[in-house]
């Protein structure tokens, strides 16, 4: 099967008042690795504020990713695949980042979140095109949860 992105990048940022190492256990559990950026910045108040990122390039690791979100995040990906995917192919999602901490992982309606973007490989470079090949690869992952 072809790739289904071209990369994935996963980010968040953890403010000063969250505990680092509950954020970072979270990024971890998420990005399913140790090895990911971690940048130092200061937040819209002044204070110290950490960004960490992690980049994904490949395709055991991608659908390693959507499978540790569950079946049911699939399954919103999927029911509003025409907002999660721009003119560019590019897939967004924005999990809710408290309720990532406790293990529950949803879409976020605010801006507390760990966020998910990715290139959708398609070709020609059609939104279409790479809505097609988005709903095939949760389709996929879906079926796979469900073995």
């Amino acid at each position: 099967m072809q790739a289904t992105f071209h990369w994935l990048r996963i980010e968040t940022f953890c403010y000063a008042t969250e505990k680092e190492d509950l954020v970072s256990d979270t990024f971890r559990q998420i990005a399913g690795t140790d090895e990911f950026q971690i940048d130092i910045s200061e937040s819209e108040h002044g204070n110290q504020m950490l960004i960490l990122q992690h980049m994904i390039t490949k395709q055991r690791d991608m659908d390693a990713l959507f499978a540790r979100l569950g079946k049911d995040l699939m399954q919103n990906f999927l029911d509003d695949m025409e907002n999660r995917i721009d003119e560019d192919c590019v897939f967004y999602t924005r999990l809710d980042k408290q309720k990532a901490v406790q293990g529950i992982y949803a879409v976020a309606h605010h801006g507390d979140v760990i966020s998910i973007t990715g290139k959708v490989a398609s070709n020609p470079a059609k939104k279409e095109v790479a809505m097609r090949n988005m709903t095939e690869f949760l389709q996929k992952i879906i079926g796979q949860a469900a073995e």
